[in-house]
Parts: C-alpha cells; structure tokens; sequence
C-alpha cells in the first residue's frame, strides 16, 4: 500500500489570524509566506491544515470542511477547549471560532463527534473512529449553509470533503433500546444543529420535545434526560444568540436537579452540568 495521505486546503481572510488562532489549538507551524499570496500550514500530531488567504474572504460564505479520525474525541474536544478558553477567556459556543460538544451522532453510527469551526468559517469535523477500520463513518455534516460528504483516511488525518445529497442526516435517529422518546429527540436535534449547522431546527425539534415530555407528566423522561435535553437547548440557544430561551432552560435544570436530590446523578449527568458554566460564562458576558 502506497505511504499516500490527503490535505485540506481552507480558504481564510487572514492567516495571522488563523496562526493565532491554530497556536492556541497546540499545532505548531510548518510553513508560512506573505507573498506572492498569503499561505499557511499547521500540524497537530496527525493532523495537517493548509491555509491560503484570500483578500475579502467572509466566513459566513465559507463551505471548506475536513474530516479528523481519532481513537477519543474527548481527550481532543478537552485540549482544544483549554486552548480556546485560554486564548478568548470563555469557550466560543457561537459565531466565529465556536465548537460543539461531543455527542452521539445518529447519523455516523452512534460514533461521538464534535465540530471546530474556525475563524474563516471553515468546519473541522472530530469523529471517533469506529472499531472496524473498513467501517468509515459516513456523517454526511453540512456546513451553515452546505450539505457536505466526507472521506475517511486513517492515522487521525484531516482530509478534504466533497459535496453530496440525501445523504444520512436525513434519517431519523433509531435511538437504542430503552431510550426515551426525549433522548431520541435530542439525537435529532444533534443530526440538524451539529451535523447540519441548521440550528433552528434543532431547536424546534427540542422545544417540541421537551412540551411533549411536559405535557407527560410522571410519564415522562427521567430527569437524567430532562437535564440533559434542557442543557443541550441551552447551547442552541447560545449559538441564536437567544439569552431570555437560554436563561429560562438554566432555571429548568436548576429546578429539575432541585427536584432529583433524592435521586443518583451519574457521572455522565454531572459533565452535563459541569458544560453548562460555559452558558452561564456567556450569558454573563451580555450583561
């Protein structure tokens, strides 16, 4: 088999920016040049980003993506948070950079994945990579304003993506046995905000959800996946810029975990919680 490997070139305004904005990420330079057109290469152990700058460029317009493979998409999404915590004093959960959280995607086989959107609006898509290397995830993400393929190569590359259609991410999630209706919505909601960037149909999808599980009552989910479908609305609402839906699914966790004390909370529900001092950050930041 030929050493072969592929890299992305992402289209960007500035790349002082973008060497900032990398630097912070823990990829150390490779190659830089101003004239006669502005480049830059980045790597980070397996994977490698080119940059060329293009004068005007808006990351609203952008539609460059990359796909990185790694055995754990947390120890990744908790490096990178760090370095942009530490380079913009809070973790960027809208507008440009911003990252999502790990999470299932029902659209890549239940893998974990997040996205890192940089500031040229490029998507630098994290998934794990599945336990059958001839299994390539297939999330079929989009861009804000794209509907994106993806091709897999091994060893943590990034690799360049194409443009597809009715792909997965169209499909409903399936959930898993034992799975409340709540958590499936979550999972779709997951499928449009994160996958597709459309995060107003997330959000509907959630506020939908959570009426539902209302309207329920002792029915309902357990407040495991109340907390948890309430903490993700939060997020979407963050990357609305909607501080009034974000505040109010803040007071819905506090009164759901007020209400649970008798309960055990998981590990899994205490990370929720934990992730939730990134929304509080920002709304704290709107004054």
């Amino acid at each position: 088999m030929a050493n072969e490997s592929m890299v992305p070139l992402l289209p960007c305004a500035s790349i002082d920016e973008i060497h900032d904005f990398c630097v912070a990420l823990g990829f150390e330079v490779t190659y830089r040049q101003t004239r006669p057109n502005p480049y830059l290469a980045v790597r980070r152990g397996g994977i490698d980003l080119h940059y060329f700058g293009i004068e005007g460029f808006r990351p609203e317009a952008s539609y460059g993506s990359c796909l990185v493979v790694t055995d754990d998409t947390t120890a990744l999404y908790d490096a990178w948070a760090a370095g942009l915590r530490a380079r913009y004093g809070r973790l960027p959960l809208s507008g440009f950079p911003r990252i999502t959280r790990p999470r299932r995607r029902a659209n890549a086989d239940g893998l974990s994945g997040f996205s890192l959107v940089d500031p040229a609006g490029n998507w630098i898509r994290v998934t794990r990579r599945p336990a059958d290397p001839s299994a390539a995830p297939a999330e079929g993400e989009a861009g804000a304003a794209s509907t994106a393929g993806t091709a897999v190569e091994g060893e943590g590359r990034a690799v360049a993506t194409t443009t597809s259609s009715g792909t997965d991410e169209d499909r409903p999630a399936e959930g898993t046995p034992g799975e409340s209706r709540l958590l499936r919505a979550v999972a779709d909601a997951v499928v449009q905000a994160d996958s597709r960037g459309d995060v107003e149909q997330g959000a509907k999808i959630l506020d939908g959800a959570l009426r539902r599980d209302a309207d329920a009552g002792d029915q309902g989910a357990s407040a495991r996946d109340r907390v948890e479908a309430q903490a993700y609305r939060a997020e979407l609402a963050v990357r609305l810029d909607d501080p009034g839906t974000a505040r109010r699914m803040l007071d819905e966790v506090d009164r759901c975990v007020a209400a649970a004390r008798g309960q055990h909370l998981t590990q899994d529900l205490t990370t929720v919680l934990t992730q939730l001092e990134d929304v509080r950050a920002w709304l704290s930041a709107q004054g």
